[in-house]
């Protein structure tokens, strides 16, 4: 697999071009472009400490021992990598399609493009990835890495393996709460249909372990305007022999009632968790949608 087969030429150059910064401080061992909270000797001044025996002469501030006649040490917060896990839907409700999405994708395709390009850019600016698929459990799994060759296993997994089961997703995500160790950069790919009570208590124990989360919830325009009309016949992704034909204007009400209740429960249990909440519908190009997000997210870090 290549990132072309994914990304086209022209959206992987604006691809290129962006980078996301940690709102908050992250933890991680190589020096990048991330403030951590280990003191090191690196960018950014922190503070003084008193020179000890032992530490190295070089590191003296001289300026301030000619000032005080004491000896003081500079201390700088190093800047680090950022952990990136990303953690991408393949459960059958992501097979839909409708007429209006980008290029004809189903919701799955296109979770699958923006997961590459965004384990694109990040390995750009050589931050580790790592990527989990799945739907009532975990699927594949690809560790963190940060080398570029990262990309083809991680792209070969995001096609592997859709045999399009039912969802479970606060359950899986609790799986994945304890796999994911020191804290970093969650990114959840899904249209996150399940029980909006279990995701939202799974949203806060990966808070809790002070991970920082971004949801992309990824929905059909169909799926939000529900523009059928007359008798039709809808079929069950997740259960294929589960059919049922019904008058579409007997239903639509009822149907947006509860499509709206799910995503306010969403938006609340991401305001209490603190988690960046992304609504896209699939006639966006997630280009733009990246794109806008990282733009907001670089004025929120300034």
């Amino acid at each position: 697999m290549r990132i072309l087969d994914f990304v086209k030429p022209k959206e992987l150059s604006r691809v290129a071009r962006l980078q996301i910064l940690a709102r908050e401080i992250v933890e991680g061992y190589c020096s990048g472009r991330h403030r951590s909270p280990h003191k090191g000797f690196s960018v950014e001044f922190k503070e003084h400490r008193q020179y000890v025996q032992g530490d190295e002469l070089k590191n003296i501030d001289w300026k301030v021992f000619g000032k005080s006649d004491r000896l003081y040490i500079r201390q700088y917060e190093e800047e680090t990598n950022l952990r990136c896990h990303l953690l991408v839907d393949q459960s059958g409700s992501m097979a839909y399609k409708g007429t209006r999405s980008v290029d004809g994708l189903t919701k799955h395709e296109y979770a699958t493009r923006l997961a590459a390009a965004f384990a694109y850019f990040m390995l750009g600016q050589q931050d580790p990835v790592a990527l989990v698929t799945f739907d009532n459990d975990l699927r594949q799994q690809v560790p963190l890495r940060s080398r570029p060759s990262h990309l083809q296993p991680i792209l070969s997994a995001l096609v592997a393996d859709q045999s399009r089961r039912d969802t479970d997703l606060g359950g899986v995500f609790r799986k994945i709460v304890p796999k994911v160790g020191r804290r970093g950069l969650i990114v959840i790919i899904s249209d996150s249909m399940g029980d909006a009570e279990s995701i939202s208590r799974s949203l806060a124990q990966f808070r809790a372990n002070k991970h920082e989360i971004i949801f992309f919830q990824i929905l059909d325009p169909d799926e939000v305007e529900f523009p059928f009309s007359g008798r039709i016949q809808f079929r069950d992704l997740e259960h294929a022999l589960d059919e049922q034909t019904v008058d579409a204007a007997s239903i639509r009400d009822a149907y947006q009632d509860r499509l709206a209740q799910h995503n306010e429960a969403l938006r609340e249990a991401s305001r209490r968790s603190r988690v960046d909440l992304i609504p896209i519908t699939t006639d966006q190009p997630f280009v733009d949608v990246l794109h806008e997000y990282v733009a907001a997210r670089r004025r929120a870090v300034r």
